[in-house]
């Protein structure tokens, strides 16, 4: 199961990267204010992921320690 997940996580970038020459092409064409704008959203939208995979791996790990603990 590990395993597929794994591999679905690997194949979801290569069709992200449309995005990305969208966000350019905008930007490009836009004024600097719009293109700090636009980097700080990117930026704003990071967080929460990152954030999200941070205090599930705590959980995690003290899940997992706690067993360890009480096994041995």
């Amino acid at each position: 199961m590990f395993r597929k997940f794994l591999l679905l996580l690997l194949l979801f970038p290569i069709t992200s990267y449309t995005q990305c020459a969208m966000c350019k092409a905008v930007v490009e064409n836009g004024d600097s204010d719009m293109a700090t704008g636009i980097n700080s959203g990117i930026i704003y939208l990071m967080v929460f992921p990152y954030l999200f995979l941070t205090i599930a791996a705590y959980f995690l790990f003290r899940k997992f320690r706690k067993n360890k603990k009480t096994v041995t």
